[in-house]
């Protein structure tokens, strides 16, 4: 009976394995096509100019329709919420210091003298359209807005004539290349069908899985506090005329006296807000972040139109341009949360030597436009963009 048992044990082992062998060969050959493939695709050299599709304008119209769907479906009763980064954790004071030893190149725009401070409101929030709890897993954003900046701006009449406005998110990369991808995307997530964002049709030639597992990088889970976290500006940005370039916030605990966070209840569902008020208004203790800039190389694979490409630190480093320091203060009153709710940040809220460049970039332009003129009629709040 054993032997028995020992021959079918082992004919079925045969069965099993074989297939399971078969996979496993396929898989490691698809995985060779596919590094084969991308390590082609994904080569320099690059343009350093961008290249506007002909139906980009018919694209962005229809995104902004699918916007203004979005935000009337996650208003919180009678006031309409941003259609995305709704849910803030706050808005506090900073200072931002020109680094004193900028090499020249970089001394362009805000950054033109070394050693100037900036006195500034950031804003730190979740990144989906809905206020959803902290513990869910999500993007984070940060938001810097420069006050009191002179000189002509790209969006002039608007009432931030006065500002600079730097917008990013805790990821490198963004989970669509261009406005024709976002538009597919957009629309999918406006109509409720999530599925088809990422496999609009049958044909395995138009799913984007690299860009699926991007969004799943992305919706991670939250960090300890919004000040632990690094930012990414993802899209690129001219930097003066001869600069293209890429932005990014790190923490800079050398900068500041040193911190350890309480433990907090995570799952409460504001515990981000809460341990922004623990560290700047309990325990009055700073917080401080470099603020860098990465160059295009473009001998190297790093594109202006396809913000789903890493522009890698092997081929361009970043380089420090300014210290944002956060002081200690209270922020967490009702009238400071309705002025950060009100607040608009607008990548094209800029000097023209920090003009916003590529795909995604122009249709930040109109889109966030589009949406905060819209959110502020429908909330009776002036101010426009």
């Amino acid at each position: 009976m054993r032997a028995l048992l020992t021959r079918i044990w082992n004919l079925l082992g045969k069965w099993v394995a074989l297939p399971i062998l078969c996979l496993a060969l396929l898989g490691l050959v698809g995985l060779g096509i596919g590094w084969v493939y991308y390590s082609i695709k994904f080569s320099g050299p690059v343009s350093t100019q961008e290249q506007v599709p002909a139906n980009e304008a018919q694209q962005t119209q229809a995104i902004i329709e699918d916007a203004i769907r979005i935000v009337e479906q996650h208003r919180d009763n009678t006031r309409v919420l941003r259609d995305a980064h709704a849910k803030a954790h706050g808005c506090v004071k900073a200072e931002v210091t020109v680094n004193p030893n900028l090499p020249a190149d970089l001394r362009q725009g805000v950054f033109a003298q070394p050693g100037k401070v900036w006195n500034a409101w950031v804003r730190f929030s979740n990144g989906n359209a809905y206020p959803q709890q902290d513990s869910a897993n999500d993007a984070r954003g940060m938001a810097i807005k420069l006050l009191e900046v002179p000189g002509a701006k790209l969006m002039p009449g608007k009432s931030h004539d006065g500002e600079q406005d730097f917008v990013m998110f805790n990821h490198p990369v963004f989970f669509v290349r261009d406005v024709a991808e976002y538009r597919q995307n957009f629309n999918a997530q406006a109509n409720g069908q999530k599925v088809l964002a990422f496999f609009p049709s049958w044909k395995p030639s138009t799913w984007e899985i690299r860009h699926l597992l991007i969004a799943l990088q992305t919706l991670a889970p939250a960090p300890a506090s919004p000040l632990q976290a690094s930012y990414f500006g993802i899209a690129p940005y001219k930097l003066g005329e001869q600069n293209n370039i890429k932005f990014r916030t790190v923490p800079a605990p050398g900068a500041c006296p040193s911190y350890q966070l309480p433990k907090l209840n995570e799952k409460l569902p504001n515990f981000l807000r809460t341990a922004l008020y623990q560290q700047l208004s309990i325990d009055r203790v700073p917080a401080c972040f470099a603020l860098q800039v990465q160059k295009q190389d473009a001998s190297k694979y790093m594109p202006i139109e396809d913000t789903s490409v890493e522009w890698k630190e092997k081929d361009s480093p970043f380089q420090t341009v300014a210290l944002v320091s956060i002081p200690p203060q209270d922020f967490d009153s009702r009238e400071q949360n309705l002025m950060c709710d009100n607040l608009s940040f607008n990548p094209w809220h800029a000097l023209p030597e920090h003009r916003p460049i590529g795909g995604i970039n122009r249709l930040r332009k109109a889109v966030y436009e589009a949406v905060s003129v819209y959110r502020h009629e429908r909330n009776g709040v002036g101010g426009g963009t």
